[in-house]
């Protein structure tokens, strides 16, 4: 309608505006509580298979380096594609993505189920170039989710992580003890595949606003999936690098505890498949207790800094207690805190980081992200069974007390340093 020869445009509080962001948010929230029941399914087929694959590398004549090897191969396989997995996100969408990753981890736990020598135990890691389905649903949320409710939907999906870790542990667990190794994989490729068919049917070709969409077309048309360049861009944001290095100092050495622990199980606490599973998924519950009803309030209420700094103060503690325990039972007090610390720092990081850069760099961002999590798959069973064969069990957890003490001072110190430039 036209009044004064201007043109007059429907006021966006309207009743149909209304009604079009309230169909809109309705779509998203259906795509991103999917995205939640892919995530389940894909931790308990990644737990299943680290209750197989111990056991099964132990009978063909695996010793502690030699898995060490294999852990080694799988972080070293991940540390380069998970840069080029989440710039092929932004690239290409979310459904490709996630579609690229299900179909690898089918493939992977194809070939575990024929794996009957060392080379072919080898082999079937091959595929986690590509096997990153976690970091692909983590971009889906981050698209669709508002930038200050973004860390709660984060801490949503560890709380998935939680109900994978239980269902995971307990089926391979108890599937490999009853009916073997190669069932249990093949349990493991037709669940995988069923998520699969979830990803094609619900997950949209893109996750992205149309804005950053049509930016991330024009910037990109002549960019490569294989792009060093477009990393070095990322850091030189502000902020991105220090947190970068302190994601990577700060959760090293409770990576490298979480690597080694199928072979503390085994060797230290003396468990069996079964046991293993039982444990396995004790940590399951008390992760979900930790992301349901603590994490997301937490992020809601406080200031992302002062988490993080809350996160390594914590992680701390646990690595003196950790030294320490010589009981299953001791092992099972230390988690909940140990798990809250981790839980807090992921969430936390990653949260602070993909607000740092623009919408549309969000995919590569986190597979950053998932980079440094590959990085201590990759050095962390060298680095861990190093220190638990010449050492024992306490280096392990001394380490992870003063390397996260120091990181903890360098946190403090600079917040009290800002706080008393800021009064002046």
């Amino acid at each position: 309608m036209k009044r004064g020869g201007e043109t007059t445009t429907k006021p966006s509080g309207t009743p149909g505006s209304s009604t079009t962001n309230t169909a809109e948010q309705s779509k998203k929230m259906r795509v991103i509580y999917v995205v939640y029941i892919i995530v389940s399914l894909d931790i308990t087929w990644m737990f299943l298979q680290f209750s197989v694959t111990p056991y099964l590398a132990k009978k063909l004549g695996f010793d502690t380096l030699w898995f060490g090897y294999l852990q080694t191969t799988v972080g070293l396989i991940q540390l380069i594609g998970g840069p080029m997995f989440g710039r092929f996100g932004d690239l290409f969408g979310a459904r490709a993505a996630l579609s690229l990753a299900c179909a690898a981890t089918t493939v992977s736990f194809l070939l575990l189920a024929v794996a009957n020598h060392p080379v072919l135990l080898f082999v079937h890691k091959l595929p986690t170039v590509f096997m990153h389905v976690l970091p692909a649903c983590q971009m889906v949320v981050t698209d669709l989710s508002e930038p200050e409710k973004r860390a709660e939907a984060l801490s949503k999906l560890g709380l998935c992580f939680g109900i994978g870790m239980i269902a995971g542990s307990t089926l391979g667990g108890n599937i490999s003890t009853r009916y073997g190794e190669t069932f249990a994989a093949c349990v493991g490729a037709a669940g995988s595949a069923f998520s699969l068919l979830l990803v094609l049917n619900f997950i949209p070709k893109s996750t992205k606003s149309e804005a950053s969409r049509s930016t991330t077309k024009s910037e990109n048309q002549n960019k490569k999936v294989f792009s060093l360049g477009e990393i070095t861009r990322l850091m030189k944001f502000p902020g991105v690098t220090r947190i970068f290095l302190i994601k990577i100092i700060a959760g090293l050495p409770s990576g490298i505890f979480q690597v080694m622990f199928s072979i503390i199980a085994m060797d230290f606490f003396k468990l069996e498949a079964q046991q293993n599973g039982y444990l396995m998924a004790y940590f399951g519950i008390v992760q979900m207790v930790v992301q349901g009803g603590v994490i997301g309030r937490l992020t809601s209420r406080f200031p992302e800094k002062s988490l993080l700094l809350l996160s390594i103060g914590v992680s701390a503690g646990v690595g003196l207690a950790q030294a320490y325990m010589q009981t299953v039972f001791q092992l099972c007090l230390t988690v909940t805190p140990w798990i809250f610390s981790l839980c807090l720092f992921n969430v936390t990081t990653d949260s602070m980081l993909t607000k740092s850069v623009p919408s549309s760099d969000t995919g590569t961002m986190l597979g950053l992200c998932a980079s440094v999590q590959s990085l201590v798959r990759t050095i962390g069973p060298t680095i861990g069974g190093f220190l638990y064969m010449n050492y024992g069990l306490a280096s392990i957890g001394l380490i992870e007390f003063f390397v996260n003490i120091v990181v903890c001072v360098y946190l403090l110190y600079r917040q009290l340093s800002k706080t008393e430039r800021q009064k002046e």
